[in-house]
């Protein structure tokens, strides 16, 4: 009896051994099924994964998909594979590929925010470097839980898309996308800063409201404090703010000159029409234009118009400012054609 079953049991340990060989085969020889030069692969949100191992073959990735597909089944936590961009190596096994897709680092790409922006042209610019939709950034930067989880007590983050150069996973959501910029600006808005707003009297969305009609009406950080200084001036005594970019603003659209007509349109963000601040933000302010609201230049100054030459001329009273806007329209006539 001794003596047969001994066969079987070598023919036992035979036929396993030469299974599990077979699946180390499938599971761990690099080269066996994967490409021998470095590719490429995209994950969208949302792929499922039989969809990726299409994906992997259709680019040449692995030849077949039955051993990548069995690979993960005889280890499932490999299923998971985070939305990304992905240079694969040459010569993987099944397992080094899968392993490889799902511990590796998401994919960061530098974007550049700059002042001024409103949000729908910072939903464009990371919708054109992310893996996010712009319409779906809208809709985030709107939310009303979305903004109370943050802090926010305006109707939109406008204002609170704190400008800079920043590392972003290639696939971040809306949500995680916006909360970062948000958290930018919280962090730029120390204890320090806040107390000085409440000083002037300015609440965060006051202060934001105002930095952001500064930023839109001068890129020159050396006279943001003067811009501030005269919207701060006329506040003092109740003029109206009298602000184009509100305006322009309120009537949406790309950035063009306006018209008179232009001055009496319907809006709560028309400082030509309605006294005070408008109702918030017009863009995303900088540090530069925050800090120039906290610590304007003491000016006597409640106009100021454009000299022609990316500047401005302030004036204390309206006879200067006339004089002031003739140097101007004097400046333009006397521009060479191409210059502007």
């Amino acid at each position: 009896m001794t003596s047969k079953k001994y066969p079987l049991r070598q023919l036992f340990l035979a036929g396993t051994t030469l299974l599990l060989t077979a699946w180390s085969c499938f599971l761990f020889v690099p080269g066996l099924n994967t490409s021998r030069t470095t590719t490429r692969l995209t994950v969208h949100r949302g792929t499922g994964f039989r969809s990726l191992l299409a994906e992997l073959h259709r680019n040449g990735s692995i030849s077949h998909t039955w051993p990548t597909l069995l690979t993960a089944t005889l280890v499932p936590k490999l299923h998971n594979i985070k939305p990304g961009r992905y240079l694969i190596p040459p010569g993987m096994s099944n397992f080094g590929l899968l392993y490889y897709l799902h511990a590796h680092h998401q994919d960061e790409v530098r974007v550049t925010l700059p002042e001024g922006l409103d949000i729908g042209k910072v939903a464009h610019i990371l919708s054109q470097n992310l893996d996010l939709d712009s319409a779906r950034f809208m809709a985030t930067v709107s939310d009303r839980k979305w903004l109370a989880r943050h802090g926010i007590e305006a109707d939109n983050a406008e204002g609170y898309l704190f400008p800079g150069t920043y590392n972003f996973a290639w696939a971040s959501t809306p949500e995680e996308a916006a909360g970062f910029l948000v958290g930018q600006f919280r962090h730029f808005y120390t204890d320090r800063l806040q107390k000085m707003a409440a000083q002037e009297g300015l609440g965060e969305t006051e202060l934001l409201t105002l930095a952001s009609i500064v930023e839109a009406e001068t890129p020159l950080d050396a006279e943001k404090s003067l811009v501030a200084s005269v919207y701060l001036n006329r506040l003092k005594k109740n003029m109206r703010l009298q602000a184009d970019p509100t305006v322009q603003y309120a009537l949406g659209g790309a950035a063009r000159r306006l018209y008179y007509k232009d001055l009496a349109a319907d809006s709560p963000y028309n400082t030509y029409r309605h006294n005070g601040l408008p109702p918030g933000p017009i863009c995303n302010p900088g540090a530069a234009s925050i800090l120039a609201v906290l610590t304007p230049a003491q000016s006597s100054f409640i106009y100021f118009v454009a000299t022609g030459n990316g500047g401005h001329y302030f004036a204390g009273s309206l006879t200067e400012h006339q004089a002031n806007i003739k140097t101007y329209k004097m400046a333009l006539r006397n521009r060479q054609p191409g210059l502007e």
